[in-house]
């Protein structure tokens, strides 16, 4: 019998890749589609790749909203996502504040969540990639041994300097479409 191939994945950063950053977002009402997500994600599950949230979420830690209203949240994005097949496979969140709570190993630039979901899902990380909108997810994505991309409207924005002085060669896109279209091409 041959061996399947190993599991890839798309990491994804939730504010400000999936949907508009307005702030502690945890609730359908504030939650804005950034354009073209939704087709993205169902155009990567298309073509084979699981789909995985890893978010930063302090507004746990500062008791802005709870575990619950996260999971809310996920149930209602899940909902509408179903019907293209695009529903993530997974959520991952950071719920800690360094200041607050102390240090942890899953708060991103940290690669903890993205190692987190490979071992539980059984992805291969040299396999997947890291998408956000923040020089710490690449640096996340990159430390669990991922491929990464910034994702930026203007990409030759202050963070999009910052990370390609941090990481020379980081593809940057202005948004999940132009990386779905640039991944999909190259596999």
């Amino acid at each position: 019998m041959r061996a399947s191939a190993p599991a890839r994945a798309i990491f994804l950063d939730r504010d400000g890749t999936l949907n508009e950053d307005l702030g502690y977002v945890h609730s359908p009402e504030d939650w804005r589609w950034l354009p073209g997500v939704p087709e993205a994600l169902a155009r990567f599950r298309a073509a084979g790749w699981r789909l995985v949230v890893v978010s930063n979420q302090s507004g746990l830690a500062r008791g802005y909203f709870a575990p619950g209203d996260l999971a809310n949240l996920e149930r209602w994005v899940e909902g509408e996502l179903a019907p293209l097949g695009a529903a993530p496979d997974a959520w991952y969140y950071c719920p800690h504040l360094p200041e607050i709570t102390g240090p942890c190993a899953c708060r991103k630039p940290l690669p903890g969540l993205l190692l987190q979901a490979c071992k539980d899902m059984g992805i291969e990380p040299g396999a997947s990639w890291m998408l956000g909108d923040r020089l710490r997810d690449v640096a996340a994505g990159l430390a669990a041994g991922c491929r990464a991309g910034l994702l930026r409207p203007h990409p030759d924005d202050a963070e999009a300097r910052a990370t390609l002085a941090a990481f020379p060669g980081t593809p940057v896109w202005t948004g999940l479409p132009s990386a779905c279209d640039a991944i999909l091409g190259k596999n």
